[in-house]
């Protein structure tokens, strides 16, 4: 038996719940985990509270990412005691996922925990910070350099947009960090950021050109203000969309794109192939200041999941939130 967080939904409706799981009922895979860390991400948020449909199969422990030690394996490429690290895969969703003491998954979704990184500071990044990093990589692949100017990261107090600037930061850029909270200034200033701008210059309805600003961009957050950033990217500039915390909406025009040259890249972290996601996390283990996973994540214990799902939702929640499943 194993603790872990158990979605149901049925004729007395859509619930979560911390359970005990025998481990018979875990999926038929060749790895097991032993779990050591996992995360709330937005979607985690979402699978929790029932507000969005992205659990596909019932019952489903939540959870799209988790680090940990394997304790068997019949998959070529690992043997127990290997560290580690899942993301994405539809794991939390059509498969039981990572908030939970122990996982089954396939051996080909996992990749080995850089030495740069405990379990605990892996999923302090998690996939937030490895879409970050994937943003990161489509600017650079862009040809964009710390002196073509700066670089808007949206939705910055979240996952992505802290990480982002964090490494964007480190890497020479001069980023400006758009958000709803006034408040975090100085936090964002800690992580890097150059300026803050309210996020409610980008989220309201505009024009299908505005004046050119930024060299790039990482939006987390879609709708308005991904409309709004592609219409004042430089000429030639490239925006890497990952989210859709404003909506999934594009009420954009083609003006951007076929008057100015810009580029919006999607940023897919969940069905990237492994060549990409191995590359993303050396870049992490390389680029980004470990010193800042503290003042990006926050612990919680596996029993405080559920409620705080909720609260990332409100958008009451900062940076990265790191799941101690063992209390």
């Amino acid at each position: 038996m194993f603790k872990g967080i158990l979605i149901n939904k049925d004729e007395a409706g859509y619930r979560a719940a911390l359970e005990e799981i025998d481990e018979a009922q875990l999926p038929e895979d060749d790895v097991t985990v032993r779990v050591e860390w996992s995360t709330l991400n937005y979607k985690d948020g979402l699978a929790i509270t029932g507000k969005s449909p992205v659990v596909r199969r019932f019952p489903m422990v939540p959870g799209i990412d988790f680090a940990g030690t394997v304790s068997a394996s019949s998959h070529p490429k690992w043997q127990v005691g290997d560290q580690v690290i899942l993301n994405g895969w539809g794991v939390g969703e059509t498969h039981w996922g990572g908030l939970a003491q122990v996982a089954r998954v396939r051996g080909d979704w996992l990749v080995p925990l850089p030495k740069a990184f405990s379990t605990r500071q892996a999923m302090a990044i998690g996939t937030a910070g490895y879409t970050a990093m994937l943003c990161v990589l489509a600017l650079e692949r862009h040809g964009i350099k710390p002196a073509d100017g700066e670089i808007l990261v949206t939705g910055a107090n979240g996952g992505v947009g802290s990480v982002a600037i964090a490494l964007l930061a480190k890497l020479g850029y001069q980023v400006v960090a758009s958000t709803g909270r006034a408040a975090e200034e100085a936090h964002l200033k800690a992580l890097g950021a150059a300026a803050i701008i309210d996020r409610n210059e980008l989220s309201v309805p505009g024009k299908p050109l505005g004046k050119e600003r930024w060299a790039g961009v990482v939006d987390a957050v879609g709708s308005h203000t991904l409309a709004n950033a592609c219409a004042t990217t430089k000429y030639r500039g490239a925006v890497a969309a990952c989210g859709l915390a404003q909506g999934m909406d594009f009420p954009s025009s083609v003006a951007p794109f076929i008057l100015r040259g810009v580029t919006l890249y999607g940023i897919d972290s969940v069905m990237a192939p492994l060549a990409v996601r191995l590359e993303a996390w050396q870049r992490l283990a390389q680029d980004l200041d470990i010193a800042k996973l503290d003042e990006i994540s926050r612990e919680i214990g596996l029993n405080e999941a559920i409620a705080v799902g909720a609260e990332l939702l409100e958008g009451k929640v900062r940076g990265r939130v790191v799941v101690d499943v063992n209390r």
